[in-house]
């Protein structure tokens, strides 16, 4: 038995890192060569450099997501949206809801505008590494940009898979990855130990001093070492807490001794260009090609994890109404949010080949990557310092302030690249922002004019109608969200065109945590010729509603639903219906008989 956990738990943790870590773990690829443009690589700044990073990593990712963030969840569920939602389920009520879903929806544009430039850079700096192969040096930036365009494209064409399965085979290659990692750092810091010097936060302290106000904007380049953290906290409900904070154990250490390895071979050659795939080759020329194939597959696992981070968070955003409805095709029969959404995946797919075919090189990349990222991070330590404030958990809480302080001092450092790139990511933030706040403004108004009633008020309205015999003969099925409330349309469609049946059922259709099954949850009758029925369905099915009509009987001569035609004068409203137009209807996805099928539209003015 003791085996078995074992075995399972390495499985999860091998499975971790093809889900999590690639984005974080291909930065060692070009984070210490972007760094040392910027600066000198005299011994004490690369000390200071990879005191910085050191403490980076403990600070923004192992304090604040591993530790802070992973112990607050909803439904074992992490992201920017669940502490957005349990500060606001904490607050209850008053102005600071606004601020924070305000704040919450930034975060969330800025995190999706990350995931456009996570794949392009990661994979474009990878497959600049074919210039170091003997014969390949005149490779073009042309044929660079052809080649990352088709690695890209071949990735996204193949997500419809799920991240279950592509982690199986990505999971493996990644624990080379960091074995490689390791290895190859460690080789070049047993030449040069004094490089664990960097441990001590005194050599971080003294870079800031020595470089005065140049070295605080380094910070910019600095926090490269760290994007890909907050996968370890949106991606919890693909694996789970545990096996994620076990792997980060591993992932970290084999991170810092590469790290601190790729400073050694700084100090002992004065050489900063592509340090990474030099430091293999040096420490073994026979590995170089082998090494470079393994770096493009694992940038390609970078992107994916980012990927899986954007379909988590679209989907939470679906889930609490902050974006339209989306085709979801469910992955998996263990985890309800290994999720595949087309539309998300085709358009972040020609997001990334703009990128990459706009900024051509990855070192042009890395001026607009990071802001996103940072800004993301300092809203979650906003989140996470004052759900611990109201929880009345001090000890955390000071040490989120501290944690708070440093994400802040990032932000400040990485605005300077606004105007060298950085203006990329708040333009493709701004879009996903404007449709958030779009769809949010537009239900909010829709809402205003279609209020659901509860089901006791309705029922006292039917009995007096009901009781007149002014019914049509047979039985009507009516679609409603939930049986505590009866949605409007029923009410217009009743009481105000009268069409009311001998037998009216009021039916709910909801989805359980369990990926198969559909039952019959409740069927009760709530007063002569009314009743309500509710239907539960696994996830996975999409419920064969008219069969499951004809076992309990019903002979419907019509089924009824809601839907709303809306008109404005008002421009910004105007795109919203659009929008909504766009969105499918839920009752597409199920196979009923078009001649039995109403939609019942109410007409509204907003």
């Amino acid at each position: 038995m003791e085996k078995t956990n074992r075995t399972e738990s390495f499985k999860g943790i091998v499975k971790a890192m093809g889900i999590v870590f690639g984005d974080i773990g291909t930065s060692p690829i070009y984070t210490l060569p972007i760094v040392f443009t910027l600066t000198d690589t005299s011994t004490e700044n690369i000390l200071g450099v990879l005191s910085l990073i050191f403490w980076t990593l403990i600070s923004l990712v192992t304090i604040q997501y591993a530790w802070l963030a992973m112990n607050l969840s909803i439904r074992g569920e992490g992201g920017i949206i669940v502490l957005k939602e349990i500060l606001v389920s904490l607050i209850k009520k008053g102005r600071k809801i606004g601020v924070i879903s305000f704040l919450g929806y930034i975060g969330i544009s800025l995190l999706l505008g990350d995931g456009v430039i996570t794949p392009a850079i990661s994979i474009l700096s990878a497959v600049e590494g074919l210039r170091l192969i003997p014969g390949l040096q005149a490779v073009s930036t042309t044929q660079i940009i052809i080649v990352t365009s088709l690695i890209t494209i071949l990735l996204f064409a193949i997500q419809f898979k799920g991240t279950s399965k592509v982690a199986i085979s990505f999971g493996p290659i990644m624990l080379v990855w960091f074995l490689s990692l390791f290895f190859s750092g460690f080789f070049y810091l047993i030449h040069i130990p004094e490089v664990l010097l960097a441990f001590n936060p005194i050599h971080a302290f003294n870079f800031f001093v020595h470089n005065g106000l140049s070295g605080f904007f380094i910070l910019s380049e600095v926090i490269l070492c760290a994007t890909g953290g907050e996968a370890l906290y949106a991606d919890m409900g693909h694996l789970g807490a545990k096996p994620i904070r076990q792997a980060w154990s591993f992932v970290f250490f084999a991170l810092i001794i590469n790290y601190f390895g790729q400073g050694a071979y700084i100090i002992e050659h004065n050489d900063t260009s592509m340090v990474l795939f030099k430091l293999v080759s040096t420490f073994s020329e026979y590995f170089y090609i082998p090494f470079l194939i393994l770096t493009l597959i694992a940038t390609i696992i970078a992107s994916q994890a980012m990927i899986s981070a954007v379909m988590s968070l679209v989907f939470q955003g679906i889930n609490t109404g902050i974006f339209p409805l989306m085709k979801i095709k469910y992955t998996s029969t263990e985890m309800r949010t290994q999720i595949y959404i087309p539309a998300v995946n085709w358009l972040l797919l020609a997001a990334v080949i703009f990128m990459i075919i706009l900024f051509r090189e990855s070192s042009n990349l890395a001026a607009a990557y990071g802001l996103a990222v940072t800004a993301t991070m300092f809203i979650s330590s906003l989140f996470i310092v004052n759900i611990l404030k109201i929880k009345k958990e001090y000890i955390k809480m000071s040490v989120a302030i501290f944690v708070l302080f440093i994400t802040l001092t990032y932000l400040i450092a990485v605005t300077h690249k606004i105007p060298y790139g950085g203006y990329w990511s708040i333009i493709i933030g701004s879009i996903i922002f404007f449709v958030i706040m779009l769809w949010v403004a537009g239900m909010g108004n829709m809402r205003k004019f279609l209020r659901s009633v509860s089901v006791d008020v309705f029922t006292e309205s039917f009995k007096q109608l009901y009781e007149t015999g002014n019914f049509i003969h047979g039985e009507a099925l009516f679609f409603t969200k939930n049986l505590t409330s009866v949605s409007p349309y029923i009410l217009h469609c009743m009481f105000r065109t009268g069409i009311m049946y001998e037998k009216n059922v009021l039916v709910s259709v909801e989805s359980t945590d369990q990926p198969y099954g559909v039952k019959l949850d409740k069927y009760e009758e709530i007063t002569p010729g009314l009743f309500s029925l509710r239907i539960l369905y696994g996830y996975m099915e999409v419920p064969d509603l008219p069969r499951l009509f004809k076992e309990l009987h019903f002979n419907e001569k019509a089924i009824f639903y809601g839907s709303e035609e809306i008109k404005t004068r008002k421009p910004l409203l105007k795109l919203f219906i659009v929008l909504k137009k766009i969105a499918p209807n839920w009752i597409s996805y199920f196979d009923f008989p078009y001649n039995k099928l109403h939609g019942v539209v109410t007409r509204i003015e907003i």
